[in-house]
């Protein structure tokens, strides 16, 4: 067990005062038993046994003791255990070390690793389009839509203000087109419904939230098994779209919102969560979950959610929960 930083030094620093004048000062940072999960895509770069190897030694330059190495599958996926009070400061450093690997690492609580409730985005999530942008291919305005989607993700625009400025321009846009653009450009993220399974298998609850429209997640809820769905809802008016969304407007607060509901439904908490996602109306419901991961994400949820997958599918996640049961 390493002694957090400063520690030593307080404790002496408060001998040195007279015991009448000196209450209780020292400060106990409490360590956690905290777990790195190493992963990598075999077929494409498979995980070496020499980078495995070399890890503790990396780790041992910040002080922190390997106690235990469990590979969990060879090529793919391998634990490290570890004691430290502060998780995130751990990540700094172990991303820092994987930085030139085409790896993905991810650091949390060994106690609350195996999430109970799995809340994700679907859009560039796990589906690999845009559905709004496709349906504005039908009506030659993909581009245009794009740029805003693109500005929205990246946390450039108001969410709420973005979506009825693109739905707009899908005014006259025929019903029917809706599952043509389901059934010829929807397709499920790689990983997605091994997930799913997954968790399900696990007994969590699998909900998919999203700030698209219910006409795709209700679908896509179906095809992956996802427990329950909450989106937006396209007005639709003798069979055309009108070009609004029903309002309320599900945005980033609606996000988190629902995951806390969730929550409160199933009796768990936060940390007990994993919360997938790639833009910035993601954030808040990542930020609050024991577990936000940011998936093949935008620079700004990369850069502020406490976990990543920028080169594994969604199936990698399989292994961040653990051995199966």
């Amino acid at each position: 067990m390493m002694t957090p930083p400063d520690f030593c030094a307080k404790e002496s620093a408060i001998a040195d005062f007279p015991l009448a004048v000196a209450p209780v000062m020292i400060i106990i940072l409490s360590v956690m038993n905290l777990v790195i999960t190493l992963l990598a895509t075999p077929e494409k770069e498979p995980l070496l046994e020499a980078f495995v190897q070399s890890m503790p030694a990396s780790l041992a330059t910040q002080g922190l003791v390997v106690q235990k190495i469990d590979t969990l599958k060879e090529g793919v996926a391998c634990d490290f255990f570890v004691e430290h009070p502060d998780a995130h400061a751990v990540d700094v450093f172990v991303q820092q070390v994987v930085a030139d690997q085409p790896y993905d690492a991810i650091v949390q609580p060994v106690a609350t690793r195996r999430k109970k409730l799995l809340i994700s985005d679907m859009d560039s999530t796990m589906i690999t389009v845009e559905c709004i942008d496709e349906l504005a291919d039908f009506v030659g305005k993909k581009a245009e839509v794009s740029i805003i989607t693109d500005r929205a993700m990246n946390g450039e625009l108001d969410f709420a203000a973005a979506l009825t400025e693109r739905v707009a321009l899908l005014r006259g846009l025929s019903e029917k087109m809706l599952q043509e653009a389901y059934d010829e450009r929807v397709k499920m993220m790689g990983g997605a419904k091994a997930l799913v399974a997954h968790m399900r298998g696990q007994g969590a609850r699998c909900v998919l939230v999203s700030g698209g429209f219910t006409f795709f997640t209700s679908r896509v809820r179906e095809e992956l098994g996802f427990h329950a769905d909450f989106s937006n809802q396209l007005e639709i008016q003798n069979g055309m779209l009108t070009g609004r969304v029903i309002p309320p407007i599900l945005g980033k607060e609606a996000k988190l919102a629902t995951m806390l509901d969730e929550c409160k439904k199933l009796g768990i908490t936060p940390e007990e969560v994993m919360a997938i996602g790639d833009g910035a109306n993601d954030l808040p419901m990542l930020l609050n979950a024991g577990l936000g991961v940011a998936y093949h994400a935008k620079p700004i949820v990369r850069a502020q959610a406490n976990a990543r997958l920028n080169y594994c599918d969604l199936s990698a996640l399989i292994w961040v929960m653990g051995r199966a049961i």
